[in-house]
């Protein structure tokens, strides 16, 4: 997987509108480490990222039909950027990024609450109130967006794409590192949280303080990745669901794996969506949606056809 990634890196960077090997080697170098490079970093961060955030989600709600870009996470950034923009227009992007952090943890912590109220037993049931909690949030939003006559904003933050990413555009993505290496600390952890507060609190763990820690490496993570590039969704549903079937439950063993998924998924897209219409673009987010409800489908049916 690891030279897949690599390839599709180095499709990656000489796809898209402009020739990278052309006779102008100046021009070529400037459009390649100020657009094609950030650009192919920014997938792969936000693949990785996008992934880990699911399969943390996954743990901290015990079911593998989880996604936070369609649970109400992503919809909760979306709402809470859209509310810094009415309420303070001209802040930076980095009080967004707060800002749509704050609100995806909120509305994560709400779907918490809920779905702990739904019989354990049945993951398709997790599954539809998932999606129709992420609706509900999504509606909000609209209807706020809708009285500020700012529907055509909240569309980029809820349509996830790569087009305007460019050296100077991007680098708050770096700090989703921080959140990948606390999930990365707390694994062992999750995994254990991942087995029922009653079973983890017998084996001695703190299952409140790791389910905040949990909570904040998925909001942080959704916050970034919506006030940067947009929403993504299936991303965090298709490949943790997809790794866990081969590697079992064991976080820490699954998050590598995880990550080059996530990343390899979303560069997939990412090239996909340069080539169907060349010289035009199709958002990465718009063939995830296509290709992730696809892969969503199979999982059911396959698990499904299993307990026949």
């Amino acid at each position: 997987m690891v030279v897949l990634l690599l390839a599709l890196c180095l499709a990656s960077l000489g796809v898209g509108v402009g020739d990278v090997v052309g006779a102008d080697r100046e021009a070529n170098l400037d459009l390649v480490m100020n657009s094609r490079l950030p650009r192919t970093l920014a997938v792969v961060l936000t693949g990785a990222s996008l992934a880990i955030a699911g399969l943390v989600m996954q743990s901290l709600v015990r079911n593998r039909f989880v996604d936070p870009m369609i649970a109400g996470t992503g919809q909760g950034a979306a709402l809470g950027i859209l509310g810094m923009t009415i309420l303070a227009p001209a802040a930076s992007v980095f009080l967004k990024v707060l800002a749509a952090s704050a609100a995806a943890c909120a509305a994560t912590l709400v779907f918490l609450g809920l779905v702990r109220r739904l019989p354990p037993g049945d993951p398709y049931v997790v599954a539809l109130f998932a999606i129709v909690y992420g609706g509900v949030v999504s509606a909000i939003a609209i209807a706020l967006a809708w009285h500020f006559d700012l529907l055509q904003f909240l569309d980029v933050w809820m349509s996830g794409e790569f087009s305007g990413i460019m050296r100077g555009r991007y680098e708050v993505l770096w700090l989703i590192t921080a959140a990948m290496l606390a999930a990365w600390w707390v694994a062992d952890r999750l995994t254990i949280l991942s087995l029922g507060q009653a079973t983890a609190t017998g084996l001695g763990l703190d299952f409140k303080t790791t389910l905040r820690i949990g909570l904040i490496i998925v909001s942080v993570v959704s916050g970034l990745t919506v006030a940067t590039v947009g929403a993504l969704p299936f991303v965090g549903l298709v490949v943790p669901a997809s790794v866990s079937r081969i590697l079992g439950d064991d976080v820490r063993r699954a998050i590598p794996v995880v990550a080059l998924g996530g990343a390899v998924l979303v560069l997939i897209s990412d090239v996909c969506g340069r080539i169907i219409r060349f010289p035009y673009e199709i958002p990465a987010g718009t063939v995830l949606g296509v290709v992730g409800a696809a892969a969503f489908l199979f999982l059911i049916f396959s698990r499904s056809s299993r307990h026949v």
